[in-house]
């Protein structure tokens, strides 16, 4: 149902439509909330490849079409209906009245198997034009879900998006026009294979976020605020947030950072905090709430299951701009995957997730009742849901486990399984991307330059580029690459895990290998949304 509430603030989606596509602009068909599925046979040769239409070039949508007739069938259909909205979000015991995907959030589960040719349609009930990216998922260039690869979806109009499921893995599904990455329209989308190794015995998805619309600033206005130079904090904006007064909501220093009392300006920064694991500031947002599957930690959600039990965590971080340090009390943690692809499995007691990457762990649980804690890295919040297996008592919200201090996966301390590794091979062409920026002015860049002057990264198919990041910055920046994984070269130059989404910390340089097998024009960019929309975004171009 929907809820009728004051008109939201309008988006300026502008900023990242300046450009007009050089290369492959396609078929607009997009992907939204989820409200319905249903599975069923697919039409003999696939309708996905039969759906695109709207190329610039008809060259450039031949390549798109003959690489998605490449992709594995397995002749099932699945369909959604999905629909972007204004609503009333109850985060526990906190109304807010925001946007989501239906009257939820996170907004329903998107489930298929690899092979699967979805068919989504989205029903815009929004003000304003959206668009779904479904982040992670190498699928077809005209289904990307952001410009100049397909069109956003106008205020009340319908699409429907389709692709064949390339990859089995954790995804998720988010808008990719001005700053609603941080309202509440995301949704987690699993991706199955058969044939997967992993054991378990039951499965919970965990989805993160920062919260603030409704209960502070809006997105759009923080967004204002920080281009204005007010530090993140909009004019007229209250200097406490409901949640210093929360237990379990301290806003002092959590374990190995140092957060700032206020906010306020500092060296290279001007963040709300700092972080060792970061490498310096934590972020730019002060937020009121944490949350795990759309709830405050005074509300937390609970997680039942048996004694002995194996579960399989799937943790997605939709933040805008906060990295989160997850752990279970009294539990060791296995990490098997990150970013949908399997890991040499190693046994952890946290993890350290930046904004839009995912990770799989499996964890043997005790009996009793246990705090899943997600600190806010640097910015000393937390978010917390509950796990059950037995009889006790609630953990206080306040509680901390000892684990949030112990073991601390990353991403580079863990080695590809030998089924997700690269294939083997030696880069032939290089590829730069030099991030710059700060804040003041609150301007961010790839190579020198903002989103409206970018000059496109150029690969021709086939090719095996190396992509090194450098971050000339003092902020830490999770940097993501549509339509591609990559592997992170290690040290001593072999391939490290694969991912789609990965942290570069202030001052460093990562490179990282990939395989030019998807062509289209795709979006290489900083998944903090704040500096997205302040230049941090260019592009990947395939030459025909």
């Amino acid at each position: 149902m929907t809820i009728n509430h004051p008109a939201r603030p309008s988006f300026d989606p502008g900023r990242r439509r300046l450009l007009t596509a050089t290369g492959l602009s396609v078929a607009a068909v997009l992907l939204g909330g989820c409200t319905t599925q249903s599975v069923s046979p697919a039409p003999a040769g696939g309708s996905a490849v039969a759906a695109s239409a709207g190329a610039t070039t008809s060259a450039g949508r031949a390549t798109i079409l003959a690489a998605e007739a490449r992709r594995a069938r397995s002749g099932r259909s699945v369909k959604y209906t999905l629909t972007p909205q204004h609503s009333q979000i109850d985060l526990g015991g906190v109304v807010v009245s925001t946007l989501a995907y239906g009257s939820s959030i996170p907004g329903p589960l998107i489930r298929a198997n690899i092979g699967d040719e979805m068919s989504v349609t989205v029903k815009n009930l929004l003000t304003d034009p959206t668009s779904v990216h479904s982040h992670g998922v190498a699928m077809r260039n005209d289904m990307d879900g952001v410009a100049p690869a397909s069109k956003d979806i106008a205020a009340g109009g319908q699409f429907t998006y389709t692709y064949t499921v390339p990859h089995a893995g954790t995804y998720w599904a988010h808008p990719h026009v001005g700053i609603q990455t941080d309202y509440g329209l995301y949704a987690p989308i699993v991706f199955d294979d058969p044939n997967e190794k992993v054991t378990y015995d039951t499965e919970w998805i965990v989805v993160l976020d920062d919260w603030i619309d409704g209960v502070g600033n809006s997105p759009t206005q923080e967004l204002a605020a920080l281009q204005a130079g007010n530090g993140g904090m909009a004019m007229g904006s209250s200097t406490t947030s409901p949640a210093a007064a929360m237990p379990g909501m301290n806003m002092g220093s959590s374990p190995a950072t140092a957060t700032s009392s206020s906010g306020a300006m500092a060296m290279g920064g001007m963040g709300v905090g700092t972080s060792v694991l970061l490498g310096g500031d934590a972020g730019d947002v002060k937020y009121p709430y944490y949350l795990i599957n759309g709830r405050i930690p005074a509300a937390p959600v609970t997680f039942s299951a048996k004694p002995g039990q194996r579960v399989r965590i799937r943790i997605i971080n939709a933040g805008a701009d906060t990295a989160f340090r997850v752990a279970l009390g009294g539990h060791p943690m296995t990490v098997t995957h990150t970013d949908g692809y399997p890991v040499v499995p190693k046994d952890v007691d946290a993890i350290l997730i930046g904004m839009a990457e995912r990770y799989d762990v499996v964890v043997t649980l005790k009996d009793g009742v246990f705090p899943l804690v997600a600190l806010a890295e640097g910015k000393g919040g937390l978010a917390r849901a509950l796990i059950r297996t037995g009889s006790g008592q609630v953990p206080a919200a306040s509680v901390q486990p000892t684990q949030l201090q112990g073991r601390i996966g990353v991403a580079t301390s863990l080695l590809p399984d030998p089924t997700a590794m690269l294939p083997a091979g030696t880069p032939d062409a290089e590829l730069t991307a030099t991030l710059g920026g700060g804040m003041m002015p609150y301007r961010w860049t790839i190579n020198g330059r903002g989103y409206d002057q970018t000059v496109p990264l150029q690969v021709r198919q086939g090719q095996r580029p190396r992509l090194t990041l450098s971050n000339e910055t003092d902020m830490w920046h999770p940097m993501h690459l549509h339509g591609h994984t990559f592997a992170l070269v290690r040290p001593d130059g072999q391939p490290g895990v694969r991912k789609d989404t990965v942290i570069v910390k202030p001052r460093t340089t990562m490179a990282l290998d990939l395989l030019a097998d998807n062509p289209g024009v795709w979006m290489l960019h900083c998944h903090n949304g704040y500096h997205s929309e302040s230049g941090m975004m260019t592009r990947l171009e395939y030459s025909l």
